[in-house]
This record gives C-alpha cells, sequence and structure tokens, in this order.
C-alpha cells in the first residue's frame, strides 16, 4: 500500500503587527527633500552672526582642523564662514542648493545625531537652528557626538528655539507647529536654565549668549561656546541607571570614555554585573544598557581631591536639573566623599539616600578609583545591581509615563 501522505499542517495566521511609529525627524527632513527650494526661496537669513563667529576663528589659539555648517540648508552661510567650510545637511535636496552660494565648498549629508567626523578633527562648527528639528531628549547625545568630534578649545555656534516666555503649547520636547507654512516639520523648544544644564553636562563652555526674537512671538537662544577637555555626558530618555562619577580625570577626558583608566573597577564591574555588553563604550551602554553617565563636577583634574566642596554643591543642582527631566530610575554616585560634599551630610553612609535628586532615588557606591583600596570589582559589582534593585522599586511603584524612545537612531 502506499504511504500515506500527512496532511499539511495550515501556517499560523499571524496576529495583526501594529505599524512601526513614524520618526518625526525623518518626516522633518522628507519635507526639506520634497520642498528645499520652495523654502530657500521664501525665507531669507541674517548673516551677521556667521560672520562675527568666523572672526572669533582667527585668534591664534583656536585649534587646526576643519570648520563645518552642520545642517547648511541651502547654504546661506557659507560666503561668511571660513573659506573651505564644510557644508553638511540631512536633506540631499538642500545640498544641491549649495553649489549657488559657495561653489567650491565640500559637501556632505549626514545625520546630525550620528556625524561622520574623526574625533578632535574639526576647530569648529556652525549649528544655526539645526538641532531645533531633534526631540530635545536626543540632544545631549548629538552634543556627546559634536563634543566628540571638536578639538579641545574649538569653538561652536549654537541657536535653538526659546520656551521660555512662549506658551505652554509650544514648549515641548519635540512636536509639529500648527501654523508651520511647511507642515509635516517636527520642533523642540528650551528653557534657559535647561538648556544651560545640559550644555554644561556636554562638555561645552558659554562664552557669549543671547535670547533673540523671532517670528510669531518665538524666541531663539544664541550661543557662542567653547569645547572643555572633559567629558560631556552619555544621557536620554527611559534610563534606568545614571552613573555618576565624581570628576573626569584628565586620562578619562583625553580618552573621551569616563573611567578609562586601567585599574579602573567601574567597567570591569559593569561588565561582570552584566550591565555592560562592550568595554568602554558609553554610547552602547546608554543604547542598549539604557544606562547613562554623567559627572558630580565637570572639571577635569588628575585628582578628585584636587576640587572644592563648593564645586561638588554647584554640580548638585545640575543633576538635580536635569534628573527632574529625564526621570532616570536611579541615580548611582561613585565616591562618598563627593556625595558628602555635595550634600553637605558627613555622615552619609553608602547605599540609598534618604535625599532624592528631581525626583529619582539615589544609590552611594564605592569610588573605582585603582587608589581606593577599600573596594574590589566583586563589591562594586554587588553595589550596582544594588542600586538597580532600588530604581526598579522607584519604577514599580511609579505609575507616570516614562519618556519614549521611538526615534532613536
Amino acid at each position: 500500500m502506499p504511504e500515506s501522505v500527512p496532511e499539511p499542517v495550515p501556517e499560523p495566521v499571524p496576529e495583526s503587527v501594529p505599524e512601526p511609529v513614524p520618526d518625526p525627524h525623518r518626516r522633518t527632513i522628507d519635507v526639506y527633500e520634497q520642498r528645499g527650494a520652495e523654502w530657500e526661496e521664501r525665507r531669507r537669513p541674517n548673516t551677521d552672526d556667521a560672520t562675527t563667529f568666523s572672526e572669533l576663528l582667527t585668534d591664534e589659539s583656536s585649534p587646526p582642523g576643519a570648520v563645518v555648517d552642520l545642517g547648511c540648508g541651502p547654504g546661506w552661510h557659507l560666503p561668511s564662514l571660513p573659506a573651505g567650510t564644510v557644508a553638511a545637511d540631512a536633506a540631499r535636496a538642500m545640498l544641491d542648493l549649495v553649489p549657488q552660494y559657495a561653489p567650491h565648498a565640500p559637501r556632505v549629508q549626514l545625520d546630525l545625531r550620528a556625524l561622520p567626523f574623526a574625533r578632535h578633527s574639526l576647530r569648529a562648527a556652525w549649528v544655526n537652528k539645526s538641532y531645533v528639528h531633534l526631540d530635545r531628549r536626543l540632544v545631549p547625545l548629538a552634543l556627546w557626538d559634536l563634543h566628540r568630534s571638536v578639538a579641545v578649545g574649538g569653538g561652536v555656534h549654537l541657536s535653538v528655539f526659546g520656551a521660555d516666555d512662549a506658551s505652554a503649547a509650544v514648549a515641548t520636547e519635540h512636536a509639529e507647529w500648527a501654523r508651520d507654512d511647511f507642515s509635516g516639520r517636527s520642533f523642540s523648544h528650551w528653557e534657559s536654565d535647561l538648556l544651560a544644564t545640559v550644555i554644561a553636562g556636554s562638555g561645552f563652555s558659554i562664552v557669549e549668549s543671547s535670547v533673540r526674537p523671532e517670528s510669531d512671538g518665538v524666541t531663539f537662544h544664541r550661543l557662542v561656546l567653547r569645547r572643555e577637555r572633559t567629558l560631556a555626558d552619555t544621557v536620554g530618555p527611559a534610563m534606568r541607571l545614571l552613573l555618576v562619577g565624581l570628576n573626569p580625570s584628565l586620562f578619562a577626558a583625553d580618552a573621551g570614555v569616563g573611567f578609562a583608566r586601567p585599574g579602573n573597577r567601574a567597567w570591569p564591574a559593569l561588565l561582570a554585573s552584566g550591565l555592560a555588553r562592550v568595554d568602554r563604550d558609553p554610547t552602547d551602554l546608554l543604547r542598549h544598557g539604557r544606562i547613562g553617565m554623567s559627572d558630580l563636577v565637570k572639571r577635569a583634574t588628575p585628582r578628585a581631591d584636587e576640587l572644592e566642596p563648593a564645586e561638588f554643591a554647584a554640580g548638585l543642582g545640575r543633576l538635580e536639573r536635569l534628573c527632574g527631566w529625564l526621570q532616570p530610575g536611579v541615580v548611582c554616585v561613585l565616591g562618598i566623599t563627593g556625595w558628602r560634599h555635595a550634600t553637605g551630610d558627613r555622615r552619609a553612609q553608602l547605599g540609598e539616600q534618604t535625599q532624592q535628586l528631581g525626583g529619582t532615588p539615589v544609590y552611594v557606591a564605592p569610588n573605582p578609583s585603582g587608589l581606593n583600596a577599600h573596594t574590589s570589582v566583586d563589591d562594586l559589582t554587588d553595589h550596582l545591581r544594588a542600586a538597580l534593585d532600588v530604581g526598579d522599586r522607584h519604577t514599580v511603584g511609579d505609575h507616570s509615563a516614562r519618556p519614549d524612545t521611538t526615534d532613536q537612531p
């Protein structure tokens, strides 16, 4: 008898899969791709600031390297910037317009959230109303990338929209304007205090600052920044843990990675605990582990004991504002001495603290420096896990929505 052929098993009917959430930043770029020539025709820029910024770059203390116009649009400002300035934009349609203003300018299509430039290869960056199209919760990481690209002492012109005197409907993280004549674009707006907090955390100092009127009652912040020899924060939305060092060492500042010195126990403990999957890669730690990094004090020194207690107290205020905005699950401060200086509580001990930062619980772990003979990798690993447990308890008890990460690159 012939063998019986089994009945075919029907394929299971897949459940309906929701459409992916469109990236608002991508939608904005599409507007410029489709209507770039129209936008160029209907807008008229003021190039005075570009001329002034270019004059600043003639200072002998300016480091070597290239100058870039990030978010150059049709290239209006390029003739006022130094010769050879790189025209960079996310929209190809905008770059196609550049030759009519700067025929010989090199052109690069890029994503502001992932710059293609080598470390310390830029001496300056002109960033005029470009980050306004990013979700502002992603701007700190974009500024980390800019800090990586610009040489120490390099200059940055940055302008973003303000929110201090705007309506509540405008003061958003990232949203479209109902009155925008190029619909589909999204914008972010900044309060002065929060902007200053993010700039300081990004490793830049503010050289000049002004607030100017824009159209329809909206203002914009104009800042001239200096790239400092320090570390930039790696922070963003939906962090489950924010690691806070006392301050960067000069070794770490020059390496561009916190806790980078051989013998420091932070990265070995992060790897041993399973919190990190790549050694000494703070952006991978943030994007895949949802663990951010910052410092109580941004000034880099050979040793933390060279800092003044007042610097710790000032840094605590910056972290208070940062945590109040981004709401990480828990803050883990690495170093009891710095925490005591910052809070004035000389009796504070390792472990969970009674004081919170911006509504976020705080856990203090030992200083991971190789100079600290009172701890080990195993000990620090246990503290990191305990800090996460504190954050998990806090998150379970907090039913408020955490920021989404839908438009992270």
